[in-house]
């Protein structure tokens, strides 16, 4: 096991009507004025918005809108916030969406104080935000994680470039998560989010070659079985309340490090996604991984059988061949791509509808390489030739 930090600092507040105690819990922290981020019409068309706002001024609290959030957030969108923070002076910022909408608030929550700085070198690591606005948010669909996470992920319309970085300013103050606020999410959005969150776990647990990570591997296998469980029963009925709360729970659990704990972790999937939905923006992040993992993991799973192998003992209930584990492993590999089908995801870059392009792979490679300046570390290194080789396995 290798040494690691943990620091999860955000206070979570989950079950039922928590939303609906947002101002008073602002109001704990003695912000005065704050900015309500979100996204389309579907938090006003389901009264989400005017309960936060009818808490907001019951606790006299003022507050700006500021809304329009898309899947795959825009760095534009994001400037256009940093603006109305400063003009509006605003000391705290109210993430109210999933995780598009809270990374939004994140980047720009970094942008507002540092106005000097081009927060677009944030991502290309270039810059480090020396301060930031604080913020919280109120969950409404369970994926990304971001909600307790220190990662943002922004895309930047100029060449669609789709970059992220962690910080210690992205963990939110609190996160209100009420898993009832899902049952409205639909079942292609709630299958995108159930590949999310396997996938943050997923992506740690194969990430690397790191050995003796048994209570680690544990909690992360019993996070899977248990996904694999709620995103069936969720799928099945849109409104049971425990395979909500479990979904809502483990994407803040799969994302705020604890199932990587003392792994090396490298999400090449998510490396390589990021180039996919940066060009065609189209296409929804989970779609996007569950169109991807499997031709992914049956290009590198030579390279650590044994892994893969536990994986589909531990987690797909295979049964071990020990003659031939490799067999093994593809059995894992075969019931999870079973699996997503089962939710309706797609498991080709074919079957996202998005209009893709064959001649634009290789693109996609040649940005997630940095025109040649970086490789990506794993259990197998990605150079430039073996991601266009997954692109096409995916194609």
């Amino acid at each position: 096991m290798n040494n690691f930090e943990y620091y999860v600092p955000t206070k979570v507040i989950f079950g039922r009507d928590t939303q609906k105690n947002v101002g008073a819990v602002i109001k704990e922290y003695g912000f005065h004025k704050i900015m309500v981020h979100y996204g389309g019409g579907s938090v006003k068309k389901s009264g989400l918005l005017d309960q936060v706002t009818a808490s907001l001024k019951e606790h006299g609290i003022e507050y700006v809108l500021f809304g329009g959030v898309q899947p795959n957030p825009t760095l534009t969108l994001a400037k256009e916030g940093m603006e109305l923070c400063r003009r509006e002076e605003v000391d705290f910022i109210l993430a109210v969406g999933g995780g598009s909408v809270i990374d939004s608030a994140k980047c720009i929550a970094d942008g507002v104080p540092n106005p000097d700085v081009d927060p677009w070198k944030f991502f290309l690591k270039e810059a480090v935000p020396e301060k930031a606005l604080p913020h919280g948010n109120i969950l409404t669909i369970s994926a990304a994680g971001s909600e307790t996470s220190q990662s943002c992920v922004i895309t930047n319309e100029e060449g669609g470039w789709k970059r992220g970085f962690n910080s210690v300013t992205h963990r939110p103050l609190f996160a209100i998560c009420n898993p009832e606020l899902t049952f409205t999410v639909s079942k292609y959005q709630t299958g995108c989010g159930t590949v999310d969150i396997m996938m943050h776990t997923l992506e740690r647990y194969l990430g690397g070659k790191t050995k003796d990570t048994a209570l680690t591997d544990r909690i992360a296998e019993g996070l899977l079985k248990a996904v694999i469980e709620a995103g069936a029963a969720a799928d099945r009925n849109p409104e049971d309340y425990e395979a909500r709360a479990t979904l809502m729970w483990a994407g803040s659990l799969s994302h705020n490090d604890l199932t990587g704990l003392g792994r090396d972790v490298m999400m090449q999937v998510h490396q390589l996604e990021h180039e996919l939905s940066g060009m065609y923006p189209a296409i929804a992040h989970g779609a996007g991984l569950s169109a991807l993992f499997c031709s992914w993991a049956r290009y590198v799973c030579k390279e650590d059988v044994e892994r893969f192998a536990q994986l589909a003992v531990r987690v797909w209930n295979v049964d071990m061949n020990f003659e031939n584990p490799m067999k093994t492993a593809l059995e894992g590999i075969d019931r999870m791509e079973n699996f997503f089908r089962s939710l309706g995801m797609p498991v080709s870059i074919g079957e996202l509808n998005a209009g893709v392009r064959e001649e634009d792979l290789e693109e996609m490679a040649d940005k997630c390489n940095l025109r040649g300046k970086r490789v990506l570390p794993g259990i197998k290194v990605l150079d430039k030739k073996e991601m266009v080789d997954i692109f096409h396995m995916a194609y």
